[in-house]
């Protein structure tokens, strides 16, 4: 009999867990351990070593002795949590990267770590272009606006009017899951997609593959970021790439707050340097009272929310099933970390 631990949430279900789970598996002989989570409803964060997490460590030392198996998406796996795993073999997080698991400890212990990439490009991408309209059409401000009773026709003027995305040069940073599908809609839309990725190995026919980050920012009037944070890429857009993107340019972030110096982008919407920006993702979370940010003028600001479709939960659940399936049947597992 193999002890599997969910430790869902209030977004990836542990009846969507268990119902893939036992989809896959047939008659193999499985007990299930369940913890709900606070997230969402409780904002995650550091737990010891680890981040991005909900803060119950001592709930996961208690129950994780004797499972083999572990599915989460935001336990904090820990090395005192690992510590107590004697048994388990196999960790399934149903996110894009396992920012909440103890790799190093893990990896000493002989422990398999999975993630679900792609699981929510989709919804991603498609939140990326709505944060692009927002900042190129002002929606947020002039929905605000008419709400308070005004009527500003005078937005019509030739001087406030925004430019039209057919046509447009876009800049992708980064060309995963998330970023490809991004350039393919931006394309539908009739813009010239561009794309920097050092590491992609290819790039598809509706975009272009430009060398530099320099020169993507000089020839892109919408930039859109999609690319992992690393120790390489914190605060890749700082001042000096702000002021290589053309006058008037749109800045989109919805992959992580840490690619961005947040303080050089309200300075750069005060001054008109950028036109617009938008922002799905910001270093602290949740966004401090003070942030400068949240004074800027045109600037579209969402919770962290990019990647939150009822799609992305099952697709979660789904991907993490087929992972346990194929360790119980001896397979090689995909997306092994």
């Amino acid at each position: 009999m193999t002890r599997i631990l969910l430790a869902g949430d209030h977004f990836v279900l542990n009846e969507h867990l268990k119902a893939a789970i036992l989809e896959r598996i047939g008659a193999a002989p499985v007990s299930f351990t369940e913890l709900t989570l606070p997230w969402p409803v409780v904002p995650f964060g550091p737990v010891a070593e680890v981040d991005e997490a909900s803060d119950i460590e001592q709930e996961m030392m208690d129950l994780i002795g004797g499972a083999e198996i572990c599915v989460t998406q935001m336990a904090p796996i820990t090395r005192r949590v690992l510590d107590r795993a004697v048994d388990l073999r196999l960790v399934c997080v149903t996110r894009g990267g396992p920012i909440n698991v103890n790799l190093e400890a893990a990896q000493a212990r002989g422990i398999s770590v999975m993630s679900a990439p792609g699981r929510n490009a989709i919804a991603t991408a498609e939140h990326t272009i709505a944060l692009a309209l927002s900042a190129l059409r002002r929606i947020p401000q002039i929905h605000n606006s008419v709400v308070a009773g005004e009527w500003r026709s005078d937005l019509y003027s030739y001087s406030e009017v925004a430019f039209e995305l057919h046509g447009a040069p876009v800049g992708i940073v980064g060309y995963g899951a998330v970023g490809r599908h991004v350039a393919w809609i931006f394309n539908g839309f009739g813009a010239h997609v561009r794309v920097f990725d050092p590491f992609a190995p290819s790039v598809d026919g509706f975009a272009e593959r430009v060398e530099t980050l320099d020169a993507l920012l000089a020839g892109s009037r919408i930039v859109s970021l999609h690319a992992r944070l690393t120790p390489e890429t914190r605060n890749m857009i700082g001042a000096a790439q702000l002021a290589v993107i053309p006058d008037g340019g749109i800045l989109v972030n919805a992959a992580r707050g840490g690619l961005v110096d947040m303080n050089a982008v309200a300075s750069a919407l005060v001054t008109g340097k950028l036109m617009g920006a938008a922002f799905d993702v910001f270093d602290t979370e949740p966004l401090p009272p003070e942030a400068k940010i949240r004074q800027a003028p045109n600037v579209t600001l969402s919770p962290h929310l990019a990647g939150a479709t009822q799609e992305t939960a099952r697709r979660a659940a789904s991907i993490a099933a087929d992972q346990v399936s194929a360790y119980l049947k001896g397979r090689t597992i995909a997306a092994a970390v």
